[in-house]
C-alpha cells in the first residue's frame, strides 16, 4: 500500500494491487474517496473525484485538501503511478506542510 503523500492529515495512497485507470485514494480518520486521473497522450486533462464503496467519503474540509494535493501533483502521481505498477519500482512518500494553492 505505497503511501505517496501527507498532507494536513489526509493520506493520498495506491492501494498495491490497483488496476488502472490512473486514481488515488485520499483517507483521513476512516473515511475514504478516490480521484480519476484523465490522461489523454501522455497530459493529464482532467480529473474525477468519487466515493470509495463500503467507505464513508471524505468530509467537506478533507476533501477540499484532496483536491488541492491531486491537482497540484497530478503529473507526479501519473509518474508514480507508472514508476510503481509498471516499472515496479518503490515510490517515496512525501510529508507536505504548507497549502499546495
Amino acid at each position: 500500500m505505497p503511501k505517496l503523500y501527507e498532507y494536513f492529515g489526509l493520506v493520498v495512497m495506491f492501494y498495491a494491487n490497483e488496476h488502472e485507470p490512473v486514481h488515488v485514494h485520499g483517507k483521513c480518520q476512516g473515511r475514504e474517496s478516490r480521484a480519476e486521473l484523465i490522461v489523454i497522450g501522455g497530459v493529464v486533462t482532467d480529473i474525477h473525484y468519487g466515493v470509495v464503496a463500503g467507505r464513508l467519503p471524505l468530509d467537506i474540509n478533507e476533501m477540499r485538501y484532496f483536491e488541492e494535493i491531486v491537482a497540484a501533483r497530478a503529473s507526479d502521481i501519473v509518474s508514480k503511478w507508472i514508476d510503481f505498477f509498471v516499472l515496479h519500482k518503490p515510490v517515496k512518500s512525501e510529508s507536505i506542510t504548507r497549502r499546495l494553492k
